[in-house]
C-alpha cells in the first residue's frame, strides 16, 4: 500500500508491505502513480532487467527510485509491475511496463528528484514501511 502527501513544494511517499521485495515494488508502483493520473492503464508490453549495487537499505531504496525516475526522463519507460529480488549486493529487478503513450496516459507531476529528505525505511512487527520526499 503507498500514500501520497504534500510536502511544502515537493511530494511525500509513504508506503508499506509485508516484505522488503514488496517494499520497492511498492515504491516502483507509487512512483508511477505520481508521474500519470491514470497508472492502472501503463501495460506490462516490455520488460527490462535491473541490478542496483548497495547494502544500506535506505540508499538502496533511494537509488531504486532514482534508476526508475531515470529511465522515466532518458526513455520515457513507465512501469506497471515491479518484480524485486533482494540480494547479498544489492537488488536484482525486472520491470514490466510501456513507453508512455500521451494519447493514454495522462501525466501528471514532473518529478525532478528523489530526495534524501525525510528519507526512511524500517521494518517491524507489521512489516516494512518507507518514506520518501520527491522534488516536483
Amino acid at each position: 500500500m503507498f500514500e501520497t502527501f504534500d510536502h511544502t513544494a515537493d511530494l511525500g511517499l509513504r508506503i508499506t508491505a509485508p516484505d522488503e521485495a514488496a517494499l520497492f515494488a511498492e515504491a516502483g508502483r507509487a512512483l508511477t502513480s505520481i508521474l500519470v493520473e491514470n497508472p492502472d492503464d501503463v501495460l506490462p508490453t516490455m520488460q527490462h532487467e535491473v541490478e542496483i549495487q548497495g547494502t544500506d537499505v535506505e540508499y538502496l531504496f533511494f537509488d531504486w527510485l532514482s534508476e526508475l525516475l531515470y529511465r522515466y526522463e532518458s526513455t520515457h519507460f513507465l512501469g506497471s509491475r515491479f518484480d524485486v529480488t533482494r540480494t547479498a549486493a544489492g537488488l536484482k529487478a525486472t520491470l514490466h511496463g510501456e513507453t508512455i503513450d500521451r494519447t493514454r496516459h495522462r501525466p501528471s507531476h514532473e518529478v525532478k528528484a528523489i530526495t534524501y529528505h525525510g528519507l526512511s525505511v524500517a521494518s517491524g512487527a507489521d512489516g516494512w514501511s518507507a518514506e520518501v520526499i520527491v522534488d516536483i
